[in-house]
């Protein structure tokens, strides 16, 4: 990685953590138990991709950072909404995440549950408040809210979670299990991408660029994440390593072997490059982005 990159996204990572917490509410609350449930998962850390993402493509695009700021946050508080039901034992079941105790280890259950509810809806008061359309326009909050909505809905992240869950313990041909990639880690890459460029007021072909784009990169991250289930380390990675197999799942390095995958996520990282390539979205940025998410270790 370059200076400059790790400049940039140390910028964009730290203007998130400053920013987030404001999309939080404020005060004393009676049901301040699930307020601080939300607040302890949405501000845990972590790459902050999605959110890079729509703040760098706005800007690629010609929009302001600030215009962009609702979305991503709100990206954020859907990722982290995944992140808690995922680990609840009636879904991975998981205890740990990202070095700390899961959500629902920290606060219980059904305080973790209607956090992740409370993150879910807080995204869409977000996107749609009105200083957001005072600040972006009907139109386009109204769009990338609806995409949003779409993405991260029964035949986006849901749906890719759902099928993900009926696929344990059984044989599934690689096709279907890219399919489901493309839902469960996918689609929220994917429309991050769009609504950066969305709340731009950028034209339909570069929405597409950045859409194939993250496409690429999204599968490539996935393929990445069942590599590193196989030989990360624990401590790196934040989370217990090897449960894939635990839970009897197939995943890119069942079907095929290690030296295949790192092969795979090469091609993804040329495919995300040339998406991009001969127009305004080529941008080194956006390269050296699709490179470490390639090479990541956690």
């Amino acid at each position: 990685m370059t200076e400059s990159f790790k400049k940039q996204l140390n910028q964009y990572v730290s203007l998130m953590e400053e920013e987030l917490p404001i999309y939080l509410p404020e005060g004393s609350h009676p049901q301040q138990t699930v307020i601080d449930a939300m607040r302890y998962s949405l501000m845990a850390g972590g790459k902050r991709v999605r959110a890079v993402l729509v703040l760098h493509l706005c800007r690629l695009c010609g929009g302001g950072i600030e215009k962009a700021l609702p979305f991503a946050a709100a990206i954020e508080m859907i990722h982290a909404y995944s992140l808690i039901h995922d680990d609840l034992p009636c879904m991975d079941d998981d205890d740990l995440r990202r070095g700390k105790p899961s959500c629902h280890i920290a606060f219980g259950e059904a305080a973790a549950l209607l956090a992740g509810d409370g993150l879910l809806t807080r995204a869409f008061e977000t996107a749609l408040a009105s200083d957001t359309i005072a600040l972006v326009g009907a139109d386009r909050a109204a769009k990338a809210a609806g995409q949003l909505a779409l993405a991260a809905g029964c035949l986006g992240m849901v749906g890719g979670q759902m099928i993900d869950l009926e696929n344990e313990g059984k044989a599934v041909e690689e096709k279907d299990l890219l399919n489901m990639y493309a839902l469960k880690t996918g689609a929220l890459l994917r429309v991050s991408a769009r609504m950066g460029c969305i709340v731009a007021g950028a034209e339909e072909e570069l929405i597409q660029r950045a859409d194939r784009y993250a496409a690429a990169v999204g599968l490539a991250f996935q393929i990445v994440d069942d590599i590193l289930d196989v030989t990360a380390d624990e401590a790196k990675l934040g989370k217990h390593v090897g449960s894939d197999a635990e839970n009897n799942k197939t995943t890119y390095v069942t079907i095929h072997t290690l030296e295949e995958a790192r092969a795979r996520v090469d091609q993804l990282v040329e495919e995300a490059r040339a998406a991009v390539r001969g127009s305004r979205l080529e941008d080194e940025f956006l390269l050296e982005l699709a490179q470490m998410l390639a090479g990541r270790q956690y």
